[in-house]
């Protein structure tokens, strides 16, 4: 299994993908402690109940990160040269413990590397939504992408399977 190589990324698809995942208590705890973002906002009941949401949020950034996760396996497994860059970074409504995730990711542009002959350059618009199909995070993100070796990319086949997903949905066969 590989992602897509650069020449067969089209401008404008959208990709619903085929993962979701329901975030914990223990994900929040162990990735704010992670990352030392030990803000009371997403760890500390009592410190929440006096907010406006009146409980813990999820830290953001494990949004953003599970969120640009998804798409990996259908659209960049072993296809990234590189990550360029994100964009645009918004999280219009909260995560809180027990919701359900999905991704979707619309291919927004891309264009020959003007310094490599080996890649090209693909701009990403992902999305995240919860289990009501609010959106929760939404960004751009700039990827240098691998050219098939047909085409002068010089990364082998990938091949193999993917890595089992802990936690989550698994892809149907139809999208494997």
């Amino acid at each position: 299994m590989r992602g897509l190589y650069f020449e067969e990324f089209e401008v404008g698809r959208v990709y619903r993908h085929p993962f979701t995942r329901t975030v914990t208590e223990s994900d929040n705890v162990l990735f704010t402690s992670l990352t030392m973002n030990t803000q009371p906002l997403h760890l500390d009941h009592e410190f929440a109940k006096g907010t406006v949401h009146g409980r813990p949020l999820f830290n953001s950034l494990f949004t953003l990160a599970l969120v640009g996760g998804f798409h990996v396996l259908e659209l960049t497994f072993g296809t990234t040269l590189g990550n360029l860059g994100y964009d645009s970074v918004k999280f219009p409504n909260p995560v809180f413990h027990g919701d359900t995730l999905r991704g979707e990711t619309t291919i927004l542009d891309k264009r020959e590397s003007r310094s490599r002959t080996d890649s090209g350059i693909v701009w990403f618009e992902h999305r995240g939504y919860n289990q009501r199909d609010e959106l929760v995070m939404v960004c751009t993100r700039v990827g240098l992408m691998a050219k098939s070796p047909e085409h002068g990319g010089s990364n082998p086949e990938i091949g193999g399977s993917a890595p089992a997903v802990a936690g989550g949905t698994a892809p149907s066969e139809e999208h494997a």
